[in-house]
């Protein structure tokens, strides 16, 4: 049976509130591409903010009728930051001029290293943060706000040295969950995602290995990208894969089908990518040929994505697709 655009539409849309102001620009005519770059990227470029050297790999979620987010600001000393910021259209930002300042009861975890990468997510009540937090090596720091204005830290997820920690949206089981990338202290020439579970958002276990390396552009490592968006296909996860070439790494990213209730399990998992560097402003830069998506947003009726990445590790870039050719990119390019 050959079923319509909005019967394939329904069948795979989101679970979650509608965004219908989500930022959106159409498909390029003559462009067949089930990922397109917004015409007028970079959104935030990289001296936005007085002092910033760059300004990438930034989270960014619907508050208040509006939009949040949390991004990584390397100031001109290189000191890696994360700075809130506000926007009413998701695509021009106030971003807060001082670093977030976290309130902590415990002044060792509380004392500020460096932070860069976050990823942000609403549970229940609250908007979680994570980010690669500076503690004797880089691991997963855990916070959470109310309001952008004041965060709250909790204890790191992990021991040192992991990356790339992203929360699932709602408790799977009773439990939040988290996927993560254990690492090393350097450039991590290798990478596999693994799945973790925690009653209180402090202690963590039940670590379930969920993939590794495959080879072409995800053949030296891999690590899940903005929040998974629950669909009733399974939870669906953009990760990007790194590529180790003469002249260093690549990243683009793709994406996977997870199982919802074993979310370790994978259904699908992409053989081609859906990004790659390719503009200037992906090739050229303070780490060039780079792509790293941090966050997406969906409004479930018309399946519209927009989605958040860094441009070789300087910018902040947009990027649009439909949910229902992302999942079905998954199913016919699978490994």
């Amino acid at each position: 049976m050959i079923r319509t655009q909005a019967e394939v539409l329904r069948m795979i849309q989101a679970i979650g509130p509608a965004l219908p102001n989500i930022p959106w620009e159409d498909r390029p005519p003559g462009c067949s591409d089930v990922v397109w770059r917004y015409s007028r990227n970079p959104i935030i470029t990289r001296d936005a903010v007085p002092g910033a050297n760059s300004i990438f790999n930034s989270a960014v979620v619907p508050f208040n009728g509006a939009f949040a987010g949390v991004f990584r600001c390397d100031n001109t000393a290189r000191d890696m930051q994360i700075h809130a910021g506000f926007s009413d259209d998701g695509i021009h930002w106030q971003i807060e001029p001082q670093r977030i300042q976290f309130v902590c009861e415990d002044p060792e975890i509380g004392q500020f290293v460096y932070g860069y990468d976050p990823r942000v997510c609403w549970i229940e009540d609250r908007y979680y943060v994570t980010w690669c937090n500076g503690y004797y090596g880089p691991t997963i720091g855990v916070a959470y706000t109310y309001d952008f204005r004041t965060f709250y830290q909790l204890e790191n997820a992990f021991l040192p040295y992991n990356r790339n920690g992203v929360l699932f949206p709602r408790r799977i089981n009773g439990k939040y969950a988290m996927l993560s990338r254990p690492s090393d202290r350097g450039h991590t020439p290798f990478g596999d995602i693994f799945y973790s579970e925690s009653p209180d958002m402090i202690h963590w276990g039940h670590h379930r290995f969920v993939m590794a390396p495959f080879g072409g552009w995800q053949s030296t490592k891999v690590g899940a990208g903005p929040t998974p968006i629950e669909t009733p296909e399974g939870w669906l996860l953009i990760y990007h894969g790194v590529l180790t070439s003469c002249n260093g790494f690549v990243y683009s990213f793709g994406a996977a089908l997870l199982d919802l209730e074993k979310p370790w399990k994978v259904i699908y998992r992409t053989r081609s990518y859906l990004l790659n560097p390719r503009e200037y402003y992906e090739c050229v830069g303070d780490v060039p040929n780079v792509v790293f998506p941090c966050a997406a947003l969906v409004d479930p009726p018309t399946g519209r994505m927009a989605i958040y990445y860094g441009g070789a590790d300087t910018v902040t870039c947009l990027a649009f697709a439909y949910l229902h050719e992302v999942v079905d990119f998954v199913r016919v390019n699978r490994l």
